[in-house]
């Protein structure tokens, strides 16, 4: 049986502990160069995987991310974010990782195996989520069993692995296949391939944000500002969307409450947050759809949207 990519030698892997260290570090940022591309083979997949994602959300799916080891940490750290950027809800993310999230320094290494308890930890898959799985190799067994379990109950799979021709790409509706290099400390998937998946998840969810009309000429109009930082950016947004005043757009967020669609709308010209958000759902949730109509005038009671 050939060695997975993923656990091959590296070409300049041999006498490697014998070189400069300067020349190690060069050769660990090009391996790390070279692995950020491979997203890039698989354009079609992370886009259909992020709109079937987008669809869960507008559906009051959840969204679930589900690896273990460093891949784990990868698909972690993806949807950790999504909330603070995107205002998704807390309610519409699980995080699925073999053993748990780690709460200490150690990561166990051992349950990557360990299969037995995920049917109870599934038990509530519908057939709105959209179960995100993450695999260096493609056959770790926990994430080639939740993959099986997810087909057998209809719910959307998207695939990740660096690895081609493997079990968890097999069963993903949407198989993004990562086809990084040797690591150059071999099978160390935290370096070249976690790189890969990261920048895919990554991906994922921006595409998502964009389908679902939460980013807008690059910035996050969906966020949620519940720090100084982030009701500073908010109030910049505003700003840069609809040309006004600093103190205009502070003063359209407090009559928004905070919602930053909302406050752009009504710094526009919307006359309440009710006439904001029926021209959101005339435009199912997209902004620049709504600007346009009260830039164009095309309605003369914004109440009254269809």
């Amino acid at each position: 049986m050939a060695t997975p990519v993923t656990e091959q030698l590296h070409q300049d892997a041999i006498g490697l502990d014998a070189r400069p260290l300067n020349e190690v570090a060069e050769l660990l940022a090009r391996s790390q160069s070279d692995a950020a591309a491979a997203p890039l083979a698989s354009l079609t997949p992370i886009c259909t995987g992020a709109k079937a994602m987008a669809q869960t959300i507008r559906s009051d799916g959840i969204l679930r991310y589900l690896a273990a080891g460093s891949s784990g940490l990868m698909a972690a750290s993806d949807a950790l974010e999504l909330g603070g950027t995107y205002s998704i809800p807390a309610s519409q993310i699980r995080i699925h990782m073999a053993g748990g999230l780690p709460s200490g320094v150690e990561m166990p290494g051992d349950v990557e195996d360990a299969t037995d308890n995920l049917g109870h930890e599934l038990a509530d898959l519908s057939t709105k989520d959209t179960l995100i799985t993450v695999s260096a190799s493609g056959t770790t067994p926990y994430t080639v069993a939740a993959a099986r379990i997810a087909r057998a109950k209809g719910v959307t799979v998207i695939g990740i692995a660096n690895n081609g021709g493997t079990e968890l790409l097999q069963l993903a509706d949407h198989p993004i296949l990562l086809s990084t290099p040797p690591e150059l400390i071999s099978g160390s998937t935290r370096m070249g391939a976690g790189t890969a998946q990261k920048i895919a998840l990554n991906m994922l969810s921006t595409l998502m944000a964009i389908d679902l009309g939460h980013i807008q000429d690059g910035m996050m109009i969906n966020l949620r500002a519940d720090n100084y930082k982030l009701r500073t950016r908010a109030k910049g947004i505003v700003c840069q969307l609809t040309g006004v005043t600093p103190e205009l757009a502070a003063s359209a967020l407090n009559a928004a409450d905070g919602n930053l669609k909302c406050a752009a709308l009504m710094a526009a010209g919307a006359r309440t947050q009710n006439d904001a958000l029926a021209l959101l759902r005339a435009t199912n949730d997209h902004l620049r759809p709504a600007l346009e109509k009260i830039r164009n005038k095309e309605t003369t009671n914004l109440g009254d949207t269809k």
